[in-house]
């Protein structure tokens, strides 16, 4: 799967809900990306969602409308933007059934400028267009499979109605004149910082202040709510992965009636539902429900994180913290508010105004950006959600390096109490410590070497396959990331992949070596695993450590081998990788990586630096396979493994012959 880079990105209504929470990730976590919003501050925008952003010396924002086709002309060329995120939409339903022509105006005629500029400067390599569930229409109540992307649309509100409108254009602009289009439609998003004319931060203002709840009808519309956070990761992927021309749903299985919603804020704040929520009239046409597909983002690397019970915690606590971030919303909180356009966007008084940024004004005239930061003066970060790792292996090699990574980075952690093979022990684990990403680096190798598992086939079995695979269903069932340590001892040189040819197996190549039993297992266990959209496998292969005295440690074993064969392999240097893998949780990356250091290594080439860095009077003794074959139970798998999925991901990861003496051999060096 080919990943783009951008360098200059446009992100269009990015003082808005959504985008300020894609805006802010991008800017958090590449800081090589210019980024510049483009926002005319309506009434659910605020500059203030950009907080965590303004500090940032890649972050530019300029004022003014998408509809303005000289301005969009003037950013494209001068800021040399090559990919545009459009979020700038009127979104709230309500609204449109009464202003509906402000929502033709800013959804279609906006989309339009911003295509036609691309077309025009011809310099845009990629233009995501964020539009809606609501095109697809209402779903069937009985629908077990939800709308697909290549789903009718049948808007049935003024709002969908214009944004299916908009999605036309972005095709027809894709299709005629090539540009690098790609569409994404999502589900209901709640979080922090959304103006509370949405749903549920309506729901959480109004149970603050003590009054009642309106709900439209009967209250039995059915929603899916995604966390605006796994929303911005979902677009960070699709930003990075997506495919051109492709449209991808943001979606979740997990439905809610509305009156679900309203009954669970009523418990978070010890409120009776039966007294404190009230019905009244529907609106114009509410659909009873939308469901989606979301089979392919999945195929991307996305899935959601945050549980509904955790979502919705978290957004409260934020609204109780913050219960004049938007001022007077009192017109939102009505069962059936106005339109609430405020010409020139939100206004905020002179206290109020940050003497040191700037903006680019619509007009001529350099303005400074009226920024509002906090009463402590402060406009830092928001706090990062904290991490709990969940390891299993305790006993294991690598699972003793985990804790002594977690610890060391101050990341807290429990070891499994649980069998893998015993679901309900697996289960209470999860329940007990309630961790936010699960390291399976539990698994039989054998003692003292692979070749215990041709004799006991049946324990290799029940926690290789069986065991593994219940860990992983039971993560699936609790949303939870499981990152699974397996091996790459399933390949072995072939026609294809020479030994000494450079040529290594990638990660979509089918395991081709079954000579020992335990290698089987693993490539089983593997092959079922790419069934489950929340694992991350990560091929390790003779893993070598600084720690020289580990009997587990390849080089270890080699050095006290009485013969050894040489032949080129690659490996995995712990030091280097295993931290690496602890970024690749934080980052919730998903399917098989082979986890070696670029490059193969061959075992007279280890040898021969163990002797320029250990021990001077180091001699060995090499025979061959054939020798090799009499003096072992089960053959060994030798291959060379593409890590170029790998580097590309972390760029900064070393050849093998560089990790070794880095990580390995210099901190050993013999004076």
């Amino acid at each position: 799967m080919a990943t783009y880079t951008p360098k200059n990105i446009l992100i269009t209504g990015a003082a808005g809900f959504i985008a300020s929470h894609v805006c802010n990730r991008l800017i958090r976590n590449y800081p090589d990306y210019k980024i510049v919003v483009l926002d005319k501050l309506d009434y659910c925008s605020n500059l203030k969602n950009l907080l965590p952003s303004k500090s940032s010396p890649n972050f530019k924002f300029v004022k003014g409308d998408v509809g303005s086709a000289d301005l969009v002309n003037f950013l494209l060329i001068t800021e040399s933007i090559d990919t545009i995120m459009h979020f700038a939409a009127q979104t709230h339903v309500d609204n449109s059934f009464g202003n509906s022509f402000e929502f033709t105006k800013n959804n279609i005629y906006g989309t339009h400028v911003l295509l036609e500029a691309c077309k025009v400067t011809g310099q845009i390599r990629r233009f995501i267009h964020v539009s809606t569930d609501e095109v697809y229409g209402e779903t069937d109540e009985d629908a077990v499979v939800g709308n697909h992307e290549a789903s009718q649309l049948l808007p049935t509100n003024p709002y969908s109605a214009t944004k299916a409108g908009a999605e036309m254009l972005v095709m027809a602009y894709g299709r005629s004149y090539g540009l690098p289009v790609i569409t994404t439609r999502g589900n209901n998003v709640y979080g922090p910082n959304q103006f509370p004319e949405k749903l549920i931060p309506k729901f959480i203002l109004l149970a603050m202040q003590g009054k009642h709840l309106p709900i439209h009808g009967d209250g039995c519309n059915v929603r899916s709510y995604l966390y605006c956070e796994d929303v911005a990761e979902a677009f960070e992927v699709i930003l990075h992965k997506g495919e051109v021309g492709h449209v991808y749903n943001i979606g979740t299985k997990k439905e809610r009636r509305v009156i679900d919603v309203a009954k669970d804020i009523c418990h978070l704040f010890s409120r009776d539902p039966d007294t404190s929520i009230k019905f009244v009239d529907n609106r114009p046409f509410n659909d009873q429900r939308y469901f989606l597909d979301d089979q392919k983002l999945k195929v991307l690397g996305w899935s959601e994180q945050t549980t509904w019970e955790e979502g919705l915690r978290k957004t409260m606590e934020w609204y109780t913290q913050n219960p004049d971030w938007w001022g007077d919303v009192s017109g939102a909180l009505l069962p059936h508010p106005r339109m609430l356009m405020m010409p020139g966007g939100r206004h905020f008084d002179g206290s109020e105004e940050n003497k040191d940024a700037s903006y680019v004004s619509n007009n001529s005239n350099q303005t400074r950006m009226v920024i509002p930061v906090s009463k402590g003066g402060s406009g830092g970060s928001p706090r990062k959600p904290s991490l709990k790792f969940l390891i299993y292996g305790r006993t294991g090699w690598i699972g003793g390096l985990l804790a002594k990574l977690c610890e060391k980075q101050g990341i807290s952690y429990e070891y499994g109490k649980g069998r893998l093979e015993d679901r309900s022990s697996l289960l209470s684990d999860i329940q007990n410590i309630r961790p936010t990403h699960v390291f399976n680096a539990a698994g039989v190798t054998g003692r003292p070497n692979v070749d215990w598992c041709e004799s006991h086939k049946a324990e290799t079995i029940r926690t290789n396959v069986s065991g593994t695979l219940t860990l992983a269903d039971v993560c699936r069932e609790h949303n939870l990331l499981m990152v699974n340590f397996a091996t790459g001892c399933i390949f072995e040189y072939d026609a294809g992949h020479p030994e000494g040819s450079g040529i290594g197996f990638t990660e979509e190549d089918k395991p081709n070596f079954t000579g020992s039993f335990y290698s089987k297992t693993k490539a089983m266990v593997e092959e079922l695993l790419k069934e489950f959209d929340n694992v991350c496998t990560l091929r390790v292969r003779m893993p070598i450590s600084s720690d020289l005295n580990n009997p587990r440690n390849f080089i270890t074993k080699i050095s006290r081998y009485n013969k050894v064969v040489n032949i080129p392999n690659s490996m995995t240097i712990l030091d280097e990788l295993l931290p690496i893998s602890i970024e690749m949780a934080k980052r919730n990356l998903r399917g098989i990586w082979n986890f070696t250091n670029p490059g193969a290594v061959s075992h007279n080439e280890i040898l021969e630096m163990y002797k320029n860095y250990i021990n001077p009077d180091f001699t060995w003794v090499n025979f061959n396979l054939e020798e090799q074959a009499k003096v072992i139970v089960a053959p060994r798998s030798n291959n060379e493994m593409d890590a170029s999925k790998l580097k590309n991901e972390f760029p900064e990861l070393l050849p093998i012959k560089e990790s070794l003496i880095k990580y390995v051999f210099e901190p050993n060096k013999r004076t």
